[in-house]
């Protein structure tokens, strides 16, 4: 089972482009991630810029409106992400559990769909696209 983990670091939303990050911290996250290495379970990994550096596209009646970051109003954003192949929802939530969080810091965790969590009809669609790079899907 995959999942993925949902780094939301408190504060995160507001800050500044160019934001660096403690060379402490770092240091035990990477001693996080090399556990994850050696445990045989890690399938990806990245950290996201801050949210002032992105933008949001919305659909308000069916066309597209482009906000720049920061976004008003947001209280949670992503920091960044683990994608972990484990044998149970508990074990996603022990590894969870291991990460060498801050107080500001929450990690969700959340499974990825597979594609026999589909309905057939969904997968006769999504079947048709046969080089889409989605690793849910059976070839």
């Amino acid at each position: 089972m995959r999942f993925m983990l949902l780094m939301i670091p408190k504060g995160y939303e507001s800050a500044p482009p160019g934001i660096d990050l403690d060379p402490a911290l770092v240091e035990n996250m990477m001693k996080y991630n090399d556990d994850l290495q050696k445990a045989g379970i890690l399938l990806a990994l990245d950290g996201l810029h801050p949210p002032s550096t992105g933008a949001r596209v919305s659909f308000k009646g069916g066309k597209p409106t482009v906000e720049n970051g920061p976004f008003a109003g947001v209280n949670e954003v992503l920091g960044g992400y683990w994608i972990i192949n484990v044998k149970s929802r508990d074990e996603a939530i022990e590894w969870a559990k291991r990460c060498p969080g801050g107080d500001n810091e929450i990690v969700e965790v959340r499974q990825i769909q597979e594609f026999d969590d589909f309905s057939e009809s969904v997968q006769d669609i999504v079947q048709q696209y046969p080089d889409m790079p989605m690793t849910s899907v059976k070839p």
